[in-house]
């Protein structure tokens, strides 16, 4: 969803540390914007609060104008001209519910955190995760930077050895040759950083495969870096005397990591007992690839939300974290441990595959919101954000299968929605929902009669 070679917003403090202030400025418009830094990130009693309220809190912390709320509080007023030229064929939009994660602090910085996601306890999840950090620190994130690969395929090479040596003879060409491709880029300090080349055996014999290393700074860089390898091309095909089929980018993307730790308090994990719990359901899903998939989809729970909420490309996520977790066999992406003062200590390693330019990220006036809401300024910022996400939703999953199990947590939101869909409205949804978890029969049809009792 990110990467157009004509790219217009770059950071220009890409390498400065989290929390100092950083200006993001279009080069096109000549204007400059600021995000704004939210002090606190615990807001008590949040999910208390009516709809309006929460909106009117967010303002108040954000900075976020009332017109640039309106895509959130008023989806269905979202211009549907706007839409039509993101996709083909459109007839409308589908609105996923979108909440507010608290309590997250990343790198000494606070953050309120936007989530789109239908599943129910997802949002209050991670927010809980969150605060049991703050004790600690919150969560320490840092990243092997935005470096992307592209690959170029060689097909019908005959001395593919040989191929490989002439390709790397001539690197630095090669490599001037792709920054050419995208001097916007290149003048706010990414560009082609490296190649790399393999010989793989395949069913249809040998190919040469040329990688290209490019750093894409604020941009999930696929458009630009799948230009820098079609530009190659020819001439790869010039030094393996064979033909070249596929230039695109792998979304593998092991060289763009994002490592987070964070500490969880014992006591507010509620105890020895509990943590035991965590580490003996973490090691299960590290033995076993069945508990695994399921591990990793509650990770991507969280970060996928923030993803979808800020116009990124969740798909690409999708992909990059499950075939890292693949490499060497199917892993977990989180790893679960005790300190010396036996708190709980999590760490995440994650691809992370995310950019502010370019896109829905741009185009979409929801997802410019979230951004505004978030107060990013650079898309390695973003990622920090969104590991953290994961590592917090993995951790507050790993409670839940630890204590009580998941389906209490998961219960009272689910009987909610029953309760809608049996036709309740207002103070009689949560009226209703409530008596059908005391009893636990949760069910539509036992919804239509409670109901149907409070209804005289």
């Amino acid at each position: 969803m990110h990467g157009e070679s004509d790219l217009n917003l770059w950071s220009t403090a890409h390498s400065e540390p989290i929390g100092v202030p950083a200006f993001l400025f279009e080069v096109k418009a000549s204007h400059y914007w600021v995000s704004v830094m939210v002090d606190d990130s615990r807001i008590s009693g949040f999910y208390k609060l009516t709809r309006e309220e929460r909106i009117k809190k967010v303002i108040e912390l954000t900075g976020i104008s009332e017109e640039e709320m309106k895509p959130l509080a008023s989806p269905g007023d979202v211009d549907l001209d706007v839409l039509e030229n993101m996709i083909e064929n459109v007839i409308g939009s589908m609105t996923l519910p979108l909440g507010i994660a608290t309590n997250f602090q990343v790198n000494g910085k606070d953050y309120l955190v936007p989530m789109a996601i239908e599943e129910p306890s997802v949002v209050a999840a991670a927010s809980n995760a969150a605060r049991w950090t703050r004790k600690h620190g919150g969560f320490s994130a840092v990243d092997t930077g935005p470096i992307m690969i592209s690959q170029i395929q060689a097909i019908g090479v005959s001395a593919p050895y040989s191929a490989k040596h002439e390709i790397l003879k001539a690197k630095e060409e090669l490599l001037a040759l792709a920054n050419e491709q995208d001097p916007i880029l290149v003048k706010f300090g990414g560009g082609a950083r490296d190649l790399r080349v393999k010989v793989i055996d395949s069913s249809v014999g040998p190919m040469v495969i040329t990688e290209l290393l490019v750093d894409t700074r604020d941009a999930m860089g696929a458009n630009a870096v799948n230009t820098m390898a079609e530009a190659l091309a020819p001439e790869i095909e010039k030094l393996t005397g064979g033909r070249v089929l596929l230039r695109i980018l792998s979304n593998l993307a092991d060289q763009r990591l994002v490592r987070v730790k964070a500490v969880f308090d014992k006591e507010l994990l509620g105890g020895e007992e509990v943590i035991d719990g965590i580490i003996a359901a973490w090691a299960f899903a590290e033995a076993d690839p069945y508990r695994c998939a399921t591990h990793n989809k509650g990770i991507l729970n969280g970060v996928d939300a923030v993803v979808i909420a800020t116009g990124n490309d969740f798909r690409a996520i999708e992909a990059g974290a499950h075939s890292y977790a693949s490499v060497g066999g199917y892993s977990s992406l989180t790893k679960y441990e005790r300190d010396p003062d036996g708190n709980l200590v999590g760490t995440i390693e994650i691809p992370m595959a995310v950019g502010l330019v370019g896109g829905a990220t741009k185009v979409h006036p929801v997802a410019r919101a979230c951004v505004k809401i978030l107060g990013v300024e650079t898309g390695l910022e973003l990622a920090h954000i969104l590991a953290s996400v994961g590592l917090a939703q993995n951790a507050a999953a790993m409670r839940a299968l630890a204590s009580e199990g998941i389906q209490k947590g998961h219960m009272a939101l689910h009987a909610r929605n029953v309760a809608a869909t049996a036709g309740a409205r207002g103070d009689m949804i949560e009226k209703i929902a409530k008596q059908m978890v005391k009893e636990k029969n949760v069910k539509v049809e036992r919804a239509k009669e409670i109901l149907a009792e409070l209804s005289g």
